[in-house]
């Protein structure tokens, strides 16, 4: 079978190696998977702004296609926490919640995201991602997840609220608090109580009744459905509807419909930035569970190919009256503990999840929207982390900056706003760090052919040579600094003969710097000094060869530091640094 065939269709790869044990593991893994997805696919759709029905037809299409085109074993694909956030504000401000052209908006938003994914992924295009630290990616999932439970207060205090940035949340609240339902109150903060005791007491108690570890495992991750069956069974008992609890009310009683994204030119221009802020958020939270759970079992994912399964998760999303979609962590930590094998886990999955959407609806109908936001809350809850903060600080304070400003920008401005500052932030500390390189004056460490930096070591010099490390590749942005330096440095008043520039961490010269380095030669040339290069590495020298600055160096090409010591000094001429 073509190699290239299998590279686009990693299913023909594991496919014929498919046999019954594999079989059972995912049918096992399958089954855990649906019981948590049910109410969280409802859950997601609420959040995005959409019908509930939304959120489980965005995980049957989606899944299947990412069984085929994915590389993942264990990486399961649907609605999550932030790409929902990020679907609620693109498409709230096209559209009105509600309305059919909201729907048809998302629909767009998840082809558009689809298309984008796809592209880079064929033009193999996924280290754009990288653009994108961690510290900017932690940073704003600390961010959603407030502004995520936030917005399930609504839900929990069963008023009419709305906003998209947290201030507007909070006087939003405030200025409805009057409404407040307390029985929607109730039941909201017992689901809540109820889903966080779950997570952390409800295993060590069942071990300790003597249920076995798997069963207490499955029990555990079952937790939401308890709290969604149990307060589904109140307000249908109790009539809380007439109460005024809002209800999850009538969701269609059919597998996902073949549906169609709008295509109007305004419409695709207002989507697509947001199309590829989601598109880039979603790949790297996608890709980041993926290699973690894949290092666990010695796998393998390839990061393009990734891109092309979740361009066809979201394709799959647009045609079937879903929304944009990604991999999720908390599902695909379940699915791989599970014992999932391969991709035909999410494809069982899928299958599960379509006799729900047949068979199971009707017994949603009395599900209070309380319930479905405590869900929520207590998933998100778990994404804030502001530790990010403190590590930033001590370790590096660019990153602290760029962690703070998305922090902050992401609650007070919007999603966009705090995601594209963290990415602009982090590009221009990044060319200002290196704007400015570590150059470190070195001397030889004596007994040794080592060189070290004269102000951290005890190391041997000469009074005619000064030998420079630069400890960065030479590009447009630090040209100039190295010019500059260098023309301080022989200035002083020295009887400079001889420089050494020791390029054993300098990875690639543009032509910006190559000019520099021309510029540089040409100065040191007609003050009488002589201009050297060591350690130069194989590719960086094969660039410099296809250009005149060989020809016309005034000095040496060295194979080592080492060798333009032994050349440019003599022994009797070596001093100790002071």
């Amino acid at each position: 079978m073509p190699a290239r065939l299998r590279r686009y269709l990693p299913i023909l790869d594991w496919g014929r190696r498919y046999d019954r044990d594999a079989f059972s593991n995912d049918m096992i893994a399958a089954v855990i998977v649906t019981i948590m997805l049910i109410p969280q696919s409802l859950a997601y759709a609420l959040l995005a702004g959409l019908p509930p029905e939304a959120g489980i037809y965005a995980s049957i299409a989606p899944i299947i296609l990412y069984a085929i085109f994915g590389t993942s074993r264990a990486l399961a694909v649907g609605p999550v926490a932030v790409v929902s956030l990020l679907t609620a504000s693109a498409v709230g401000q096209v559209a009105v919640q509600g309305t059919a052209g909201y729907a048809v908006a998302a629909l767009t938003l998840a082809l558009l995201s689809g298309l984008f994914l796809m592209a880079l992924g064929v033009f193999r295009l996924g280290f754009l991602a990288n653009f994108l630290s961690h510290p900017v990616i932690a940073g704003f999932i600390t961010a959603s997840g407030i502004l995520i439970a936030t917005s399930q207060l609504k839900h929990i205090l069963g008023v009419s609220a709305g906003g998209h940035t947290l201030p507007e949340m909070l006087m939003s609240l405030l200025e409805h608090i009057g409404e407040t339902n307390w029985i929607t109150v109730v039941i909201g903060l017992a689901a809540t109580g109820f889903l966080f005791w779950v997570r952390k007491g409800l295993k060590p108690l069942l071990r300790s009744m003597g249920l076995g570890p798997k069963m207490a495992d499955v029990a555990t991750k079952a937790g939401p459905v308890a709290a969604v069956v149990v307060t589904t069974l109140a307000a249908w008992g109790l009539g809380l509807d007439g109460h005024g609890v809002k209800i999850v009310g009538e969701v269609p009683q059919s597998l996902p419909p073949f549906t169609l994204p709008g295509l109007s030119p305004e419409l695709l221009r207002q989507l697509l930035v947001p199309a590829i802020v989601i598109s880039i958020i979603g790949f790297v939270e996608s890709v980041s569970v993926a290699q973690t759970l894949a290092a666990k079992k010695r796998q393998k994912i390839d990061p393009d190919q990734e891109l092309i399964g979740l361009g066809a998760a979201n394709l799959g999303a647009a045609f079937t009256g879903g929304f944009p979609v990604t991999g999720g962590f908390s599902r695909s930590v379940v699915n791989f503990d599970a014992g999932a094998e391969t991709p035909a886990a999410g494809a069982y999955t899928a299958v599960g999840l379509a006799i729900a959407a047949v068979a199971l609806t009707p017994l949603v109908h009395y599900l209070p929207k309380a319930t479905l936001a405590a869900t929520i809350i207590v998933a998100v809850l778990s994404l804030v982390d502001f530790s990010i903060l403190k590590k930033t600080w001590a370790y590096n304070r660019a990153d602290f900056l760029a962690v703070a400003a998305t922090i902050l920008l992401t609650l007070l401005v919007g999603v966009e706003a705090g995601v594209g500052a963290g990415v602009g932030l982090s590009i221009l500390l990044h060319l200002y760090k290196t704007s400015k390189p570590h150059v470190a004056e070195v001397g030889l460490v004596p007994g040794t052919e080592h060189f070290r930096n004269i102000l951290r070591h005890d190391v041997e010099t000469h009074p005619d040579v000064v030998m420079l490390r630069v400890d960065e590749s030479l590009y447009f942005a630090n040209a100039r600094f190295l010019e500059d330096l260098l023309q301080a440095r022989v200035s002083e008043g020295t009887a400079v003969r001889n420089v050494v520039l020791m390029c054993s961490a300098v990875n690639d010269v543009d032509f910006s710097a190559l000019e520099s380095l021309e510029t540089i030669n040409t100065r040191l040339c007609d003050m009488g000094v002589g201009l050297h290069l060591a350690e130069v590495k194989g590719p960086v020298m094969d660039k410099l060869r296809t250009t005149h600055l060989l020809e016309h160096l005034n000095g040496e090409i060295f194979l080592s530091q080492y060798q333009a010591w032994r050349k440019l000094t003599g022994p009797q001429d070596r001093v100790a640094a002071q």
